[in-house]
């Protein structure tokens, strides 16, 4: 397995059944544009088998720390640890870039995204909330 830091959109698009919809060009540009924003994409034997997407997010009274955003491995190479080895790649980038930490968020109900995220040594931290906002897109 080979994971690779993606900087041009057709890397992108050639990977796209790995995320929940197809990536939209305009979208993928302005992210990978934008140098706070990492996409890592794993290949097996040079096929897209996952990625993981994170945001780099800066507080003025604490520092900067990584959102991972989302994790997506295909169905074929689950099971194998990609979604780990793709955790810890995006968690020792953002050591690199001097994060302080980095956390994600999913449903309680995912257990295979809670098991890959402990296996990476996260831990849940008990007591917190999501909430959501959504708009309107039209």
């Amino acid at each position: 397995m080979e994971i690779r830091r993606i900087t041009q959109t057709d890397a992108v698009e050639a990977a796209g059944h790995l995320f929940d919809e197809a990536p939209l060009r305009d979208a993928t540009e302005r992210f990978l544009a934008d140098g706070r924003h990492h996409l890592l994409i794993a290949y097996v034997d040079d096929v897209p088998a996952g990625m993981v997407t994170g945001v780099e997010m800066t507080h003025p009274d604490k520092g900067t720390e990584m959102f991972l955003y989302e994790l997506g491995v295909d169905e074929p190479f689950r099971g194998q640890g990609v979604g780990r080895a793709l955790v810890a790649a995006l968690a020792e980038l953002a050591r690199e870039r001097d994060c302080y930490g980095m956390w994600s968020i999913t449903e309680e109900a995912n257990a295979a995204a809670l098991a890959t995220y402990r296996h990476a040594g996260a831990v849940t931290e008990e007591g917190q909330a999501a909430l959501v906002w959504t708009f309107d897109q039209t």
